[in-house]
């Protein structure tokens, strides 16, 4: 038997560093599939590959074989890229011996041109990479802690106690998962504590759709290695409060069994600790596991990451503009959908199609971002610009809301501020109808929350309370918790909430599971997470009288009345006042026309409140903006005219029997 060092040229491989198959794999897979019966591979790096080849096999002749492969993989392939360096017979050749060949061949390739070893060099990028993240501090510390421990196992040989570490790693969509499995397998290979192969595998266990679906052999099967070190993620989300059950644990038993080359990487979503340890445990009583919690952006870490998308365009941004920005970006997670780093770019992205048009229409290559440019991005209703006082004192008509509010925080206050009153509960009902100002009281009092230090964050999640239910079994509890834990340190609203109760003879029905899954959330974060429901004031009573311990967890509760109609009249005026032109002479038909709305319709449950008033009001905009369209006018001026064109329209002469007591024409 002879031993055989083959070496790669070290420019050349780095015109290949982002190749999603590293060239040695390629060259493994080949020897693999051509050469399994008369070579041996013992060792192997990023730049060699150490082998153990039959004495009557031709070296000269598998030079050339792979050099003929490796041509056809890639263009810029010479005969010079891949050459013999040292052959040896096993009898010249003891194992030290061998070890210390691959080292000096290493040193030899590398150790001239940059003045250390290249293994040592590429970790060091890679360690450098892996810091670079703005984020993930325990991966970082993971990845550290793997570097200080390689040299310890490579001189002991015991590198396979560190093969047999299994990973859970808790982490949202779009956080980053793929990229840092790759830099994982490759610090691995950098190390060379095994060769595992670039190519990651990825399997979802899904729940069972029929009685005859198996979702674990089907994972199973997608994870099966067959040959050589592979990574493998698979992701347990849809499990996550069923890994104690029999057919999980017989699930993992398997899986031990047919991936005995694979290091394990279990993926779920980032969650409180207790409930990852609950996990961490469960995988652990079959394979060893370590657990690894990559915690969502806070919104400095995202201004980071935006920060340096717009420098890699060229762009810099004004330190003003940043809040018109975080703005877009709490519109963007208000509904519990966001997608870390898919979210940020993205709205980089929006950002710098209008910086574009607007330096287009001046004839401006501007590249500094204003905060004119991140106005354009962003919803009203999500900028700062009062403070939660301010702002409350702002709404019109809600003098009893308001001092009940005050009332509220100021208990809230008291019991924060003095420890040896306990923890305050922090959760609300509102009871009333549509349009009556629900939504925009729950957000006000996030940020009044968060302004008194109480709330951590004081963002604002919304969501109706059908969001919260699965599609099938077991799919519900999950996708509750992560809708909350999303809202830790800021405002859950729930809207809508009594559909999740159907009744108590509903056993069926996944809202009863989302309910329990709400209250224990409620009862464990009573301190960092507001939960406010809110809904008709019957049916939002039919929900605490279904749910005993659901009324105790909701100590305050606010009463929206409806809009008068003088009211209703003036939140139409504050909206022409803060939005486009209007004609003064339009506001007497508008007053006249809110006066003498329907009494039958007003007191319905079906009207709409501020809701309809600001439909109507955009319906206005709307004829207004057609009007000038085909006048050839550049401004848009609201004129009695267009209101008159607006009310006549469906959606609203239907609704109001007494609109032809004000005049207007058909």
């Amino acid at each position: 038997m002879n031993t055989v060092v083959l070496k790669f040229d070290a420019d050349w491989l780095e015109k290949h560093a982002d190749d999603d198959v590293k060239p040695i794999f390629v060259l493994r897979d080949f020897l693999l599939n051509n050469y399994s019966e008369q070579v041996t591979i013992l060792n192997a790096g990023y730049f060699y590959v150490e082998l153990l080849t039959d004495e009557s096999l031709d070296v000269k002749g598998l030079l050339e074989a792979i050099g003929k492969h490796l041509a056809s993989k890639y263009d810029d392939f010479t005969e010079s890229v891949l050459t013999l360096d040292g052959q040896k017979s096993e009898d010249e050749s003891p194992k030290s011996q061998e070890s210390d060949s691959v080292a000096d061949q290493i040193r030899k390739m590398f150790g001239d041109r940059d003045g250390g070893t290249s293994a040592h060099k590429s970790t060091e990028s890679v360690l450098a990479k892996i810091d670079s993240h703005v984020s993930a501090n325990e991966f970082k510390a993971l990845a550290h802690e793997i570097n200080l421990l390689a040299p310890q196992f490579k001189e002991c040989g015991t590198e396979n106690i560190f093969l047999q570490q299994n990973y859970l790693f808790a982490i949202n969509d779009g956080c980053g998962l793929k990229t840092f499995l790759n830099e994982f397998v490759d610090l691995i290979n950098c190390l060379g504590l095994c060769s595992v192969s670039t190519s990651v595998n990825y399997a979802k266990l899904r729940r069972r759709q029929s009685p005859n679906d198996d979702p674990f052999e089907e994972v199973l099967s997608e994870v099966h290695n067959k040959g050589g070190y592979v990574l493998s993620c698979i992701d347990i989300c849809d499990w996550m409060n069923d890994v104690n059950t029999g057919e999980f644990k017989t699930f993992l038993l398997n899986l031990v069994e047919v991936c005995q080359n694979s290091i394990l990487v279990f993926r779920i979503p980032f969650i409180d600790k207790e409930v990852m340890d609950n996990v961490g445990r469960a995988l652990n009583d079959v394979m060893f596991i370590r657990s690894v919690s990559f915690a969502p952006y806070t919104i400095e870490e995202v201004d980071k990451i935006a920060e340096g998308l717009l420098q890699n365009f060229g762009f810099s941004i004004e330190e003003s503009a940043w809040k018109y920005f975080n703005a877009r970006i709490r519109e963007e997670s208000s509904d519990g959908r966001f997608y870390g780093d898919g979210t940020i770019y993205k709205v980089v992205s929006e950002l710098l199609y209008q910086k574009h048009l607007v330096n287009a229409r001046a004839e401006s290559a501007n590249k500094v971002i204003s905060l004119a440019d991140t106005e354009r991005l962003c919803n009203v209703d999500f900028v700062d610009d009062k403070s939660g006082l301010e702002m409350l004192d702002s709404l019109i008509g809600t003098e009893k809301i308001k001092a009940r509010i005050l009332e509220i925080i100021s208990q809230i206050e008291l019991v924060h501020n003095h420890k040896g009153m306990g923890n305050p509960c922090l959760h609300m009902r509102f009871v009333g109808n549509p349009g009556t100002g629900k939504t925009t009281v729950a957000r006000i009092i996030g940020k009044i929350l968060k302004e008194k230090n109480i709330l951590r964050v004081g963002e604002f999640f919304e969501h109706s309370g059908r969001d919260f239910c699965g599609r099938y079994i077991g799919e519900t509890a999950p996708k509750t918790l992560s809708m909350c834990r999303e809202a830790y340190g800021s405002v859950l609203f729930i809207d809508e909430a009594y559909s999740l109760y159907k009744g108590p003879d509903d056993f069926k029905d996944y809202g009863r599971e989302a309910l329990d899954t709400l209250i224990a959330e409620m009862e464990n974060h009573r301190n960092d997470l507001v939960v406010i429901m809110a809904g008709y004031t019957d049916e939002m009573e039919n929900l605490l009288n279904g749910n005993a311990g659901l009324a105790s967890r909701m100590p305050y509760t606010i009463e929206f009345p409806n809009f008068t109609r003088e009211q209703l009249y003036d939140i139409f005026v504050t909206m022409c006042k803060n939005k486009v032109p209007y004609s003064e002479d339009m506001l007497a038909d508008v007053k006249e026309y809110f006066l003498n709305l329907d009494e039958a319709f007003v007191s319905s449950r079906e009207f709409s409140n501020a809701r309809y008033v600001r439909n109507l009001y955009e319906r206005v905009c709307a004829k207004a903006a057609m009007r000038a369209q085909l006048a050839g006018e550049r401004e848009v001026v609201l004129t009695k005219e267009d209101f008159a064109h607006a009310i006549v329209d469906k959606d609203f002469v239907h609704i109001n029997k007494k609109r032809n007591r004000i005049g207007f024409g058909n």
